[in-house]
This record gives structure tokens, sequence and C-alpha cells, in this order.
């Protein structure tokens, strides 16, 4: 079963569920809060390519800023 990402529109909390590909759009209750109608949210993800000398090179964008640490968990974001 795939691992969705969901946002909840009430106390804005992100959270991950398994569920099967038909109730990937579904909405659901927020386990913080409780509200109803939690939504589907994007997906980020960092994605690296080695080189032959041995060093790993992002795929695509700039090569810095916030792609590696999905947008906030890291200090390079928040400096």
């Amino acid at each position: 079963m795939p691992l969705y990402e969901y946002v909840c529109p009430k106390c804005e909390a992100h959270f991950d569920l398994l569920r099967p590909m038909s109730q990937a759009n579904s909405p659901t209750r927020c386990p913080r809060c409780q509200a109803e109608g939690a939504r589907r949210a994007l997906s980020r993800f960092a994605s690296f390519s080695k080189q032959s000398d041995g060093t790993s090179s992002p795929v695509s964008g700039s090569g810095g800023g916030c792609g590696s640490c999905a947008g906030g968990s890291c200090s390079h974001c928040h400096s």
C-alpha cells in the first residue's frame, strides 16, 4: 500500500497515511485535532545522482536551498 501525505485545513498539521490507491484522494480525519476534511498534499522529495568520481549532485534544481530537507527541518533553511 502506498504512503500518502495529507494536510489538515483546520490546524494545518501534516501527516502520512498508508492507504489503497483507490482512497488516495478521499478526505480523512486529522490525527491531531480530529477535524474532518484533511486533503492530500503534494509530496516533495530530493533526488541525487552519483557521479563517476563518487560525488553526489542534485538531479534537478539549484543544488542548494530547501530541496534536500523538505523546506524547514534544517538550519540551512532557517539561518
